[in-house]
Order: structure tokens, then sequence, then C-alpha cells
């Protein structure tokens, strides 16, 4: 008897284990219960802020000859820009930098003999930061007429900005969370749920590229300053429960 009552304890405990067992194998399958989802903001925009910077330099053999050439060079670019329309007070002129020439000398044979000073070269730089895009972008593609007056200008390309970037970050993460809302229902509307609360939301890295370029995102974002015309994305990744 006792035997026969062992062999029914056994047996009613395998089945009670392949029951937990299947449902838990069950279980498995099943969704966690949320659907997870990332939007895209996407705009295009034009710079409204051009900051353009360049520089000269004067050769002399003593600092009050080289100083004398770079002031007359400063007033004959001062002049210039002014006649381009653009105001005095927007032109800074940053320190001067002042570096003393050598020439290296050598030996008939070629052997190293010193060098010999041949005087200063001084150089200074210019910048402009003004909102009249067009007009400061036009002068840098023109200075280049300075060469007429005698003037060796080194201009560097202009760099574009946008003053309203904060107002625009928060369009953008409002495009973002829509799209990724819009998607979410659609997932749960083709999948028979129902869509329930927002659990999470996390916004990606903003990045603002030039139109139509090639250029690549990076994990810390991009920001373009080479192009007047760019694009601005960002991205949202949201979290919703499912009923």
């Amino acid at each position: 008897m006792k035997n026969i009552t062992n062999a029914v304890i056994f047996g009613l405990a395998i089945i009670i284990s392949a029951y937990f067992l299947g449902n838990s194998y069950k279980d498995r399958g099943k969704a966690d219960g949320t659907i997870q989802v990332t939007g895209l903001g996407k705009t295009d925009f034009t710079s409204d802020l051009i900051v353009w910077e360049g520089s000269f330099t004067a050769d002399a053999y003593t600092l009050k000859q080289a100083y004398s050439v770079l002031e007359r060079e400063k007033e004959t670019i001062s002049n210039y820009l002014e006649r381009k329309g653009i105001d005095i007070d927007k032109i800074v002129f940053n320190a001067v930098e002042t570096t003393p020439q050598y020439k290296q000398i050598y030996s008939q044979n070629g052997s190293y003999m010193g060098q010999e000073f041949v005087g200063y070269r001084l150089r200074q730089s210019l910048k402009i930061e003004s909102k009249e895009v067009e007009k400061v972008e036009k002068i840098s593609r023109e200075i280049t007429e300075l060469l007429n007056s005698g003037v060796q200008f080194y201009s560097e390309s202009p760099r574009y900005y946008y003053t309203k970037l904060s107002d625009l970050k928060i369009e953008m993460i409002s495009k973002a969370t829509q799209d990724a809302r819009l998607r979410a229902e659609k997932i749960a509307e083709f999948s028979g749920a129902e869509l329930g609360e927002l659990q999470s939301a996390k916004m990606g890295v903003f990045q603002i590229t030039g139109q139509y370029s090639k250029e690549d995102y990076s994990w810390g974002g991009t920001f373009n300053t080479s192009s007047k015309k760019k694009t601005a994305s960002i991205t949202m990744k949201l979290v919703y429960k499912v009923k």
C-alpha cells in the first residue's frame, strides 16, 4: 500500500512540474507589454549670423618700420571695408603678433653655419560678426581686391550660425515626439492592441548638417558652420505601455 501511495505522489509531482514548466515556456514568448519607438524631427533653415576672419602681415628690418607698414595696411583695410558698407564698430582688430625672422646660413660645401637675423614679421587678424550675411559673404569673396592696394590679406572661410537655435531645438523635439507617438499608435493598431501610458522618453543628439551635404552624424552631435543653408534633426525614443 505504501508503495502505491508513493507512486501516486510521484506521478502527481511529475504532472504538476510539467504544467508549470509548460506555462513558463509559454510566458517566455509573451510580449513584455511595451512598445518602443523612435521618432525623427527634421527641418531646413538658413543662417542669420556670419562670422568672418582674416589677417595681414608686414615685414621690415626694425620693429618701428614693421609697425609703420602694418598701420598703413590696417588703415587701407578699414577704409576698404567701410566703402563696402561695413560699420567700423563691427570690425574687431586683434593684438599684433611679432615674430623675428632668420635666414639659415650654409657653407659652400653645404655645412650648416648658423643663422642670420633678417628682420621682423608682424601679423594682425580681424573679425567681423554680422547679421548682414549676404553683404559680408560677398565681401569675403571680393577681398582679393586689396591686392591692388599692395595689401597681402589672408581671408578665412566665413562661418555661419543661427541665433534662434534654442527655439529651433524645442520645435525639433516636438516634431520628433509627435512622429514617435504616431509610429507607436500604428504599431498598436496593427497588433490589435491599445496604446497605454508613456513610460519613458529619451532625447537623441541634436545634429546640424549642411543642406544636401554628405556629412555623417556623430555620437556627440554634428554642428556645421561652413554652410549657410543647414538641416537640423533630432530623435526621440519613447516607450509606451500596451493594453
